[in-house]
């Protein structure tokens, strides 16, 4: 039986000129470690969202690629190195520009304020990587549950008033040189509630 040779479509010239702006994958569970601030492994479940643009000379991608790069290693990473991920993106599917969206829960240990009991809080944290024609952009989203005093149940009860629970919402950039850590955006927006 002879061998059959089946043609690469997505690298073959395209003649129509329309340039893709983002074509790749979404909602893809895969299994990650974050490190945090103290240099802890933090177990979790990622969310990614990762595509390229495709130039007008380009017909299509490989979508496995993605997949591939997930699974190369151990997908560890904190906002200071996530960009190398966002780089093997860019290189591996031959792009000038990439973007990865990453959604994950961060775990924490937490105290009650009146028992001081203490157990696991989770933090909805995003990480948005951006890499286009040389310049990259690395932000951080995290949710942060909180629980304010009412101030109306406060000025009209005598022996003590109600909280509100609510989220507070951080979306910060990463500086080039630097590193942003959840548990400071965690502990920042803590400090704004009552």
């Amino acid at each position: 039986m002879s061998a059959t040779h089946l043609p690469d479509t997505q690298n073959k010239a395209d003649t129509r000129n329309i340039v893709i702006d983002k074509v790749g994958i979404k909602d893809i569970l895969h299994p990650i470690t974050y490190i945090d601030r103290d240099g802890g492994k933090n177990p979790s479940v990622g969310n990614f969202t990762m595509t390229v643009t495709l130039p007008e000379h380009v017909k299509g991608t490989h979508m496995s690629r993605f997949i591939q790069i997930l699974n190369e290693g151990p997908c560890e990473f904190n906002s200071s190195n996530f960009g190398k991920i966002i780089d093997k993106v860019k290189d591996r599917l031959e792009s000038e520009t990439a973007h990865i969206v990453l959604e994950f829960p961060f775990f924490r240990k937490k105290k009650a304020p009146s028992s001081g009991v203490e157990s696991m809080m989770d933090y909805q944290v995003t990480l948005y990587g951006t890499l286009d024609k040389g310049n990259s952009e690395v932000m951080m989203k995290v949710v942060v549950p909180v629980t304010s005093l009412c101030p109306c149940s406060k000025s009209i009860s005598e022996y003590g008033a109600h909280n509100q629970r609510s989220h507070i919402t951080i979306k910060a950039k990463v500086s080039k040189d630097g590193e942003l850590h959840i548990e400071d955006l965690i502990e920042l927006a803590e400090k704004k509630a009552s």
